[in-house]
């Protein structure tokens, strides 16, 4: 007979058998030390592996809008590398701002920072004013983390002045055996997903949901164009599945064959190579190079579809940005939600003006397109782009593969769960929808052995 916390870990643990787990003082934690800020001084490789720990963290109090969270899963996202070296801000100023207003938010000020934005796991606690979740539950977490007294919050989740980015501005992130949340950020699990699949969706899908299909987005419609760069990436091969899923054609740039492969098989019209397009990481310096690689770009796409692109999903910034308002047609919309090849974005503003065209700033996703976006992922329309599992002693190295991009999709940290494979619910429709079409990204390798767990001795690939 299982244990009370096997259960909790199988998906199959009941109330009261959830809330009989004693919680602990401390926790296992991914996270960063205010005293290693100045560690790597001038150094160009900023090496994650040398500043993010993974080690024991105080259990903080839990507010009375908030959940504990058991987490399961967790994966690496951008914002984790960003923190762990300290660039462009160290992110204990975003803790020390949040502080400042004192009652619940001094906790989060504190020498160091939990990090990640993304969870799965069970509700193991909640707080005397959580209406809606009780402990059992399971649960994804949204990185939106929002002030529900504020005005602007009202009108959309993402405009209160005092939104943040979970694990990000705030401290208690996901990549960590408990996760600390207010309860506005809670999401029901895809049933037909396992913990560590369920865990890479939640702030890439909803980003991409709100970028593409939702009202504050480019509004995607049947029969767009939509360029998508890095689109094998964790934002991108979301981005490919909501155009193909709403009836649009996607066209995805990638950087290797495998990249294309992978959105082959994730029924991406149109897949083109960098080098096809001339495109360099100096490509953003020179101007006229912008525009030469804009018109071939610009060529290849008609002589393709026969149009420009109605709409250009950004997030790699600096070196496309230019191209993207370039190439996109006239009156069309370049919506953009980051900047990872540099924040200081150039392009010629007569064909922005003259053409009609819009830029449109997306952050995250409100809680209504996150259940939008979530159910979709929860019927299979939507699958998780994972392609590697990593146990939480090794999620300096996770994050690593992340900072150097020599990953595709998501990559997913096992924290509770020993091993791959764990918390499906609905066997059924995962059946239904099939191994296959639920890993894309997946190369078939052994699962990860109990030994191999427990050692933390080598990143695994899951199959299906």
């Amino acid at each position: 007979m299982a244990t009370p916390s096997q259960a909790l870990v199988n998906g199959q643990a009941t109330q009261d058998e959830v809330e009989r787990i004693p919680v602990p003082d401390e926790y296992l934690a991914a996270h960063v030390r205010v005293e290693d800020i100045a560690m790597f001084g001038d150094a160009t490789d900023r090496d994650v592996r040398r500043s993010l720990r993974v080690g024991p963290v105080p259990m903080p109090e839990l507010a009375p809008d908030e959940a504990l969270v058991a987490v399961m899963a967790s994966s690496v996202n951008y914002n984790t590398v960003l923190t762990a070296t300290f660039a462009p801000v160290p992110t204990f100023r975003f803790l020390q701002q949040f502080g400042r207003q004192g009652g619940w938010a001094a906790r989060h000020d504190q020498p160091y920072h939990v990090v990640g934005s993304d969870a799965a796991g069970v509700v193991q606690r909640v707080g005397s004013g959580v209406r809606h979740w009780k402990p059992g539950d399971h649960v994804v977490v949204s990185p939106a983390y929002v002030d529900d007294q504020e005005p602007g919050t009202h009108a959309d989740g993402m405009l209160g002045a005092q939104q943040r980015a979970w694990g990000f501005e705030t401290n208690f992130g996901g990549l960590a055996e408990y996760a600390i949340v207010r309860a506005s950020q809670l999401v029901p699990k895809p049933a037909l997903l396992t913990w560590e699949e369920a865990a890479v969706n939640t702030l890439c899908a909803g980003t991409a949901y709100r970028m593409l299909v939702g009202e504050h987005g480019a509004r995607l419609k049947q029969g767009d164009v939509v360029l998508i760069w890095g689109a094998a990436g964790g934002l991108g091969a979301y981005a490919v599945q909501f155009a193909k899923n709403g009836g649009a054609l996607p066209i995805g740039v990638v950087t290797s064959q495998h990249s294309a492969d992978v959105l082959h098989r994730l029924g991406c019209d149109i897949v083109l190579d960098r080098a096809e397009i001339g495109l360099t990481d100096d490509a953003a310096d020179d101007p006229d190079h912008v525009l030469e690689i804009g018109k071939k770009l610009g060529s290849i796409i008609r002589a393709r579809i026969g149009r420009d692109p109605d709409i250009v999903f950004e997030h790699t910034g600096r070196a496309t940005f230019g191209i993207s308002v370039f190439v996109v047609r006239r009156g069309g919309t370049v919506v953009t939600c980051g900047s990872s090849s540099g924040h200081q974005h150039s392009y010629d503003n007569r064909y922005l003006w003259m053409r009609l065209k819009r830029i449109i700033g997306s952050h995250i996703a409100s809680l209504q397109e996150t259940w939008d976006c979530n159910r979709l992922i929860g019927l299979g329309h939507i699958v998780p782009t994972m392609s590697a599992v990593y146990p939480l002693s090794r999620s300096p190295e996770a994050t690593r593969l992340v900072q150097t991009n020599q990953h595709t999709g998501k990559v997913a940290v096992l924290c509770q769960a020993p091993r791959p494979g764990l918390g499906v619910t609905d066997t059924a429709l995962r059946h239904a929808v099939g191994e296959e079409r639920l890993s894309p990204f997946r190369a078939p390798r052994p699962l990860m052995t109990q030994r191999e767990t427990k050692a933390g001795s080598r990143k695994v690939s899951p199959s299906g």
